[in-house]
């Protein structure tokens, strides 16, 4: 493998350290974007290879899941050598390729950094648990049982069972929030933050413009190591952790969510800050206080610039009060902080199936929840495969790959659902995708939706999304602006978004039957080129289904 320390190539990127402040974001998942060499998995040369789709969409930025060296038993989210890349992903090389090529077309890199804990199989591991004293002996989170050999609180693992493994070396527990052999770093240790922040040094270097860092509310647990407490029936939901996982049933003061995390989150934001242009993303996994905890992280400008949280991400279908509600709550817990929204990511079923339920226009559906995102106050993260409206995918339980899902089947089905191949070639060999047998199987409906079979049509959602991130890029209002609601009845949505002397009014119509509003008393001057139609009318605005209608207010 390619270890060199070598940058990549210079960017042309302007140094705009506010680029990040309404950024549209594409993220990738690797093993399933485009495989170059034909083993089934997708990798860097891949990527690379389709970068000019994702400059085609308008977008900002990419943020690529982990390619680190890994044993996979999470599938790269448990790091073995944070330095390296995996060889199925292939060379340190290929990454400077990316990023060189990325930035010729004016795409910035980001990099997701799992820091909360690491593979059993990093050396940093293997040493810790060789013995009780050698020197990273107390670099992950270690204790005796209880007298009756039991492990030493209740805490649970959100991917099931108790979030401590018995090391018959050192006849101590080990935590680990995710999988066994996924063991959480000790932060407390000043060594493991130093060491952390030179993997963070090491890519800056190579040239990347931020990170999305990974369960940032893990990062830190109680010394004293006190239970949780039990969680009231009633506040309970699934926006973290499916219902079926007792993991709901706590209040999880004390595994994540420590107050120590400001000041590592400050040194992280320090290194940052050495470097032009550099931005990051938290996101934030708690299902009580995630908007208070992302309004503490992005406060004062010296830690995250940006965090987002599990509301758009849970299974209730959006409501015009609900859309409202979740805004008005993230101003309030963080009056100083910037949001970055997203309807799907590489962990929940696609937003297009999660909120389906009797909506027979898919397309239509899929067109407005776009618009929708890309006009709320914030910056916004697009998923792989959102952009031609793919659906969840339905596997069967001998193709699942992902542990949470075995674990939980049949209540639960996992990740792999929406982690299934780009389809790139809707006559191709598994849809583009390469030319080996793929990790997870190409569903046979999504080749319909292929980017060959969108690209001419100019009525599908493909190029919904690459009309209406250009339409959004003439109006500063929408990536920069602050946003105000007006009491529309359901199911419309308004709102006006305002930057400097702009005022842009936004309505939405949240439902698959055509509604009218009334006019408003301002003049209104109807902005173009979003791809919805509406009429304006003399005393009120007729709405068709699942439709927005945008203009500039005098």
């Amino acid at each position: 493998m390619n270890m060199s320390t070598t940058p990549a190539a210079s960017s042309t990127l302007t140094a705009d350290r506010d680029w990040w402040r309404g950024a549209v974001i594409y993220q990738i998942y690797p093993r399933s974007y485009q495989d170059s060499n034909g083993d089934g998995i997708g990798d860097l040369k891949g990527i690379t290879a389709r970068l000019p789709h994702v400059a085609s969409l308008g977008v900002d930025a990419i943020w690529i899941s982990p390619f680190f060296t890994s044993p996979m038993k999470d599938f790269g989210y448990d790091v073995s050598n944070y330095n390296g890349v995996d060889p199925i992903f292939g060379l340190l090389s290929d990454f400077d390729d990316l990023i060189a090529e990325a930035h010729r077309l004016g795409i910035r890199v980001m990099i997701d950094l799992v820091l909360s804990h690491t593979s059993d199989q990093h050396p940093w591991f293997v040493e810790s648990r060789s013995s009780r004293f050698n020197p990273k002996a107390d670099w992950y989170v270690w204790s005796d049982s209880k007298p009756d050999g039991t492990p030493p609180n209740n805490w649970l693992s959100i991917f099931g069972g108790s979030a401590w493994q018995w090391d018959p070396t050192r006849l101590q527990y080990y935590m680990h929030n995710f999988l066994t052999s996924q063991p959480d770093l000790n932060l407390h240790n000043p060594d493991v933050q130093d060491a952390l922040l030179a993997v963070e040094r090491f890519w800056l270097e190579r040239g990347v413009d931020g990170f999305r860092l990974d369960t940032i509310n893990f990062y830190f647990h109680d010394k004293q190591l006190r239970d949780n407490p039990a969680l009231a029936p009633e506040r309970r939901n699934a926006n973290t952790a499916p219902a079926v996982n007792p993991y709901n049933y706590q209040e999880h003061l004390y595994d994540k969510n420590r107050p120590e995390n400001l000041e590592f989150l400050k040194r992280f934001r320090a290194v940052m800050d050495e470097y032009p242009a550099i931005a990051a993303v938290g996101e934030v996994g708690d299902s009580q206080i995630g908007l208070e905890i992302a309004g503490q992280y992005t406060s004062g400008g010296d830690k995250m610039h940006m965090c987002y949280a599990f509301e758009f991400l849970a299974p209730d279908p959006l409501t015009p009060a609900g859309v409202a509600q979740v805004l008005h709550d993230f101003a309030k817990a963080a009056p100083e902080g910037w949001a970055c929204w997203a309807f799907s990511n590489h962990d929940v079923v696609r937003h297009v199936s999660r909120w389906s339920l009797g909506i027979s226009d898919h397309e239509a559906h899929a067109k407005f929840l776009a618009s929708l995102l890309m006009t709320l106050r914030g910056s916004v993260c697009i998923y792989q495969g959102e952009e031609l409206g793919l659906t969840e995918a339905d596997l069967a339980f001998e193709d699942l790959q992902d542990p949470y899902g075995i674990q939980f089947w049949p209540d639960f089905k996992g990740r792999d659902g929406c982690r299934t191949p780009m389809v790139w070639d809707a006559c191709a060999v598994h849809g583009g995708f390469g030319d080996g047998k793929p990790w997870l199987p190409v569903p046979q409906e999504h080749l319909a939706r292929a980017v060959s079979v969108q690209q001419t049509d100019q009525r599908s959602v493909l190029n919904h999304y690459r009309r209406f991130l250009a339409f959004r890029k003439q109006y500063p209002a929408f990536a920069k602006g602050e946003i105000e609601f007006r009491p529309y009845e359901a199911p419309v949505l308004g709102f006006e978004r305002r930057f400097g002397n702009e005022t842009i009014l936004c309505l939405f119509n949240m439902s698959g039957e055509a509604t009218a509003v009334a006019r408003p008393v301002e003049k209104l001057e109807v902005l173009e080129g979003h791809g919805f139609e509406t009429h304006l009318g003399d005393d009120k605005i007729t709405l068709p289904a699942w439709s927005g209608f945008f203009a500039r207010v005098d």
